[in-house]
């Protein structure tokens, strides 16, 4: 008999266990601080649920995990900047160096620099990274050029990086010029928004010939950070404290805005990466002088289609 009532009970608690609700995941924090006085720009989402920051203060890499949103630097700057940022699936981190003209690529294991480019002398903003067909492409707004890092077989780094012209329609003039970077929905050529114009364009990546895109008749000044998804194109514009959402004919020649996100925690955010259904954007807070003890934070919002 006592047997039979302990069974009887054991089932009975195997039972209330395969019929309660699975016990749910703490949501992952929509809004996370970075260091204070870090001031970020870019930000780069994976591998995993990590994103990177780049400040531009010091050069230093930040890692958070978005499921808490703690993290650590994992790589010391070197007292210049650190702005757009792109991960491959080789664990390398490709960074924008800004004003010092140059570009990096780190060890994301390691945090060590395994190769630096010094891509100008003189006046430059080397401002954001994109990878694409085997290389990386990044900006420069202060000249009318894309550099290019071809990777080798197995994503060998190249020695030296090859400067191409930007020609055609984008004509640079005072203020920050050629700025986020992304592909056209077809992959088959390059998407740079001009800052100060708020035009976006179309460039051939093997010539550097580029034609305006057509917005009918839409701005997007003060366009930062570009992140395409299938064929919506994210465009940040910073100091708007607004992300445009532009929906692109497949070989980028025309786009429609087709709405624009805004946020109250919005404080001239800067770039844009997605993660989980969520759009995740630095705020660089250009607007507030920065100090030490200058507090910066992360904010995420529903992506929309």
């Amino acid at each position: 008999m006592r047997s039979a009532i302990l069974k009887t009970a054991l089932c009975a608690a195997l039972a209330g266990a395969l019929l309660a609700p699975p016990a749910q995941a703490a949501a992952p924090p929509a809004t996370f601080p970075l260091p204070a006085g870090f001031q970020p720009e870019g930000i780069e989402i994976g591998p995993g649920p990590h994103a990177y920051f780049g400040s531009r203060a010091t050069g230093d890499i930040y890692r958070a995990d978005l499921r808490t949103g703690q993290g650590k630097i994992i790589s010391k700057g070197p007292g210049t900047q650190s702005l757009g940022l792109k991960s491959d699936d080789r664990g390398r981190l490709f960074v924008a160096g800004g004003n010092a003209g140059d570009a990096r690529v780190i060890d994301l294991r390691t945090g060590a620099v395994i190769r630096s480019y010094q891509l100008a002398t003189g006046t430059a903003f080397v401002n954001d990274v994109l990878l694409f067909r085997d290389a990386a492409w990044i900006t420069d707004s202060a000249n009318p050029v894309l550099y290019k890092l071809p990777l080798g077989r197995h994503g060998g780094l190249p020695r030296e990086a090859v400067t191409i012209p930007l020609t055609g329609a984008i004509q640079f003039a005072t203020g920050t010029n050629a700025n986020g970077i992304a592909p056209t929905p077809d992959h088959r050529n390059l998407l740079v928004v001009q800052s100060n114009t708020g035009k976006l364009f179309k460039a051939d990546p093997r010539s550097g010939v580029t034609t305006e895109v057509d917005l009918g008749g839409e701005s997007l000044a003060n366009g930062d950070g570009l992140l395409l998804r299938g064929r919506t194109l994210y465009v940040v514009q910073n100091r708007l404290n607004t992300v445009a959402v532009v929906r692109m004919s497949a070989d980028g020649s025309s786009g429609r805005v087709v709405d624009r996100l805004t946020d109250d925690r919005f404080d001239v955010p800067t770039t844009v990466a997605a993660f989980g259904g969520r759009l995740y954007l630095p705020n660089a807070r250009f607007t507030t002088p920065p100090a030490p003890d200058t507090a910066y934070d992360v904010v995420s919002v529903k992506a929309r289609r």
